[in-house]
């Protein structure tokens, strides 16, 4: 039977052009989708990974608008409305490294199951505390330390799982589905967030945040994925930290790569803290009309992270990088600059634009430079260089209250674009 079949395939092919003709397309056809790997690369344990992911970005988003608005009203201080984003960023600088070390030693699944458990006890207590009544900025501030460590654990944990699920050939478009997802939680977390809070309170903010939490642990439940992993001794975990950064030191493009990382997060990044101060402070935005004013940047990144899927290729992964920087910093100054919340929100989605290409390229270019066996512990450090992002929410924190919001992050841009400037030894060899 097989025999027969397979004449017959010589001999349509040979006395049918029509049909050889046909033949060859679909051929073609085949051998292109094959290389576009958008798709066909993602089985079923990338999804789990990427929804589980989803959901958290999408409380980070929506938990982030509705405590930077309970806050400021409360206080009236930009500066701890800054805080309250800092606060996220404090575990990276501080566990980062110890965390990107620790990956290697544990099974990722059942690290993710932790982090993504110890997230929805974090924002659980917050909604029993805000039906109660009994909410205060102190809780806030704690609750995004708590998941901050969730958030420190991203980058070596469940992107690693990633990277090691869909292949070196595949993670940039894995990434960029990724961010996509990032981006699309910025798109719709603040959104959702400014409206439960305008029609319901905080208190059903975190909620659905439980609710959400919940989703993305039956997720990770469901990861067929298992790592292999060493076993804790020999080599310390202070060693372990001196070889990753050796590493870095050794290798201009890590060092490039994780020094522009560094200048974003100082001098870029903060700035989505004063969104809504400036929002409600400046332009005289409600709630609802604050969030969706918010969003407008995860529009504009989401659009980024789908053409970067589906139009760039590795050779233009660096150009992609620096170029979302330059974009970004000069986007938020445009922003403070512009008084009317149409033209506002445009410049925000152009700077998101120009976000989507950072973000996506920052993981995937340190994950690729790196050797295999180290890619933990240099996704670890590039949460420290992330983690440096406290600084730059002092700095834009402390100007704001003195000077207003708008013009401090006029000052910052300017800060981050003549840092660019005289980094351009380092990233330039990348």
């Amino acid at each position: 039977m097989t025999r027969r079949f397979l004449a017959t395939r010589v001999l349509t092919r040979q006395d049918c052009p029509q049909a050889q003709r046909t033949s060859e397309l679909s051929i073609s056809l085949a051998a292109r989708l094959a290389r576009f790997p958008a798709w066909s690369f993602a089985g079923a344990d990338f999804w789990r990974l990427w929804y589980a992911g989803l959901t958290v970005f999408m409380v980070r988003w929506m938990e982030s608008l509705a405590m930077a608005v309970f806050v400021y009203q409360r206080t009236g201080s930009p500066f701890l409305v800054a805080m309250t984003q800092m606060l996220r960023l404090v575990p990276m600088g501080l566990l980062g490294a110890f965390l990107g070390v620790a990956a290697d030693r544990v099974e990722r699944r059942s690290a993710l199951m932790v982090t993504t458990v110890m997230m929805a006890a974090s924002s659980g207590a917050l909604a029993v505390l805000a039906w109660a009544g009994h909410l205060e900025v102190w809780h806030i501030m704690i609750a995004c330390f708590v998941n901050g460590i969730g958030w420190a654990a991203d980058n070596p944990v469940r992107r690693v799982a990633i990277g090691e699920v869909v292949g070196t050939e595949s993670m940039g478009t894995a990434m960029s589905l990724d961010v996509a997802a990032n981006n699309g939680s910025r798109m719709l977390g603040p959104t959702a967030g400014g409206v439960l809070l305008a029609v319901a309170g905080i208190g059903a903010v975190f909620t659905t945040s439980v609710l959400l939490y919940a989703t993305s642990l039956i997720a990770v439940l469901l990861l067929r994925y298992r790592n292999r992993h060493a076993v804790a001794g020999g080599v310390s975990v202070l060693a372990r930290i001196g070889e990753g950064i050796a590493v870095v030191r050794q290798d201009p493009r890590l060092l490039g790569t994780l020094t522009v990382t560094a200048i974003y997060n100082v001098f870029a990044w903060p700035f989505t803290s004063l969104v809504p101060v400036v929002a409600q402070g400046t332009l005289h935005l409600n709630d609802a009309h604050t969030g969706l004013l918010q969003s407008m940047d995860g529009v504009g990144a989401f659009l980024g992270a789908v053409a970067i899927a589906l139009m760039v290729k590795r050779p233009r992964f660096v150009t992609v990088y620096i170029g979302g920087v330059f974009a970004y910093l000069i986007m938020i100054i445009l922003f403070a600059l512009l008084p009317n919340p149409l033209a506002a929100g445009g410049a925000l989605l152009a700077e998101g634009l120009g976000g989507s290409g950072f973000s996506i390229m920052q993981a995937t270019l340190v994950y690729l430079f790196a050797p295999a066996e180290m890619r933990s512990r240099m996704l670890g450090v590039l949460s420290v260089c992330i983690g440096l992002g406290p600084i730059g929410f002092v700095n834009i924190g402390l100007m704001a209250d003195w000077l207003g919001a708008p013009t401090a992050i006029v000052i910052t841009g300017i800060e981050g674009l003549v840092a660019m400037v005289l980094a351009f030894p380092l990233w330039r060899r990348i």
